[in-house]
């Protein structure tokens, strides 16, 4: 068996991006699977389809990410190898177009999991990552959103996710591949107009991304604040191990924790060790593709 999951964010989606939310998750589906069904590894197709979502203006990842307070990108990821439980993490680069290579040149390189800011920066120059130019991450519509939160009240305030849902694009992936071991991506520009230094669930282990071979492989998305209060991509883990490796009924469990314990919104990709898929969440929309060997066509919806 051979399986993979990918998402585009949980948020309020509006109508007119909901195509190229989907055109999004399902040509990242594609680039992961084709490699996943030649014999590749879990961990190259995540990092190659989290990579075409950087790359992808529709999401906050990469390129068309979300500006802080200061009108500057600042991204994080993660990545975990579910046979190795080996992990690299970056947050608060602005230099980086795909800090998803960047944290698995950690995670495969370096004794440390999480590097920051410059110090992460100095790291990809050392591994053969060329820097970017900060401008080359922003794109006039994310200069515009943030303008217009400029011209309203400035700095927003710790609930506006929750009472507005707003863009969330953070991109996840989770892969199986045929030798058995699970690999988990995740790749945000973190929420609009952030207080400069913001760090998020995405490049946070066990809160945006956790795998493990035994189990399965989690990737959250949402207000990420609530996500870390409840460990969100452990606690999913840690109910899919309970439970004998239902995953829908893993995923919607942790979904009620995120809600119940720190009234959070956001959702959840979820693969156990057989490679059964499930998703939850508790926004109005979520931006997801799958596919595993037991299915002729991929699923795509948001």
């Amino acid at each position: 068996m051979v399986s993979m999951i990918v998402h585009g964010g949980a948020w309020a989606i509006p109508d007119d991006e909901v195509e190229a939310h989907r055109a999004g998750c399902l040509n990242a589906l594609r680039i992961g699977w084709k490699i996943l069904h030649d014999g590749g590894s879990a961990v190259d197709a995540v990092e190659q389809a989290l990579r075409s979502m950087e790359d992808d203006e529709t999401y906050d990842a990469g390129r068309g990410s979300h500006l802080n307070a200061l009108g500057k990108v600042q991204l994080d990821a993660s990545i975990m190898d579910g046979k190795t439980i080996r992990c690299g993490a970056v947050a608060g680069v602005e230099r980086i177009q795909h800090p998803i290579s960047l944290v698995r040149k950690i995670m495969d390189l370096s004794e440390h999991i999480l590097l920051v800011g410059d110090g992460a920066e100095q790291y990809a120059v050392e591994h053969g990552i060329k820097l970017c130019n900060p401008e080359d991450l922003i794109i006039p519509r994310e200069r515009a959103r943030w303008k217009a939160v400029q011209d309203n009240d400035g700095f927003l305030t710790k609930d506006t996710f929750k009472l507005s849902m707003e863009s969330s694009d953070t991109v996840g992936a989770v892969a199986l591949d045929s030798d058995g071991n699970i690999c988990v991506g995740t790749s945000t520009g973190g929420t609009l107009n952030k207080y400069p230094g913001r760090v998020g669930d995405s490049p946070l282990i066990g809160c945006g991304t956790y795998a493990d071979n035994a189990v399965g492989g989690v990737s959250t998305t949402g207000w990420g604040e609530a996500i870390i209060k409840v460990v969100l991509a452990k606690t999913v883990i840690d109910f899919l191990e309970a439970n004998g490796g239902k995953v829908e009924e893993a995923a919607e469990k942790g979904v009620v924790v995120l809600k119940e314990k720190a009234d959070g919104y956001g959702g959840v990709i979820v693969m156990n060790a057989e490679g059964k898929l499930g998703v939850a969440y508790n926004t109005p929309r979520m931006a997801r593709a799958y596919m595993n060997s037991t299915m002729a066509e991929p699923f795509v919806a948001v």
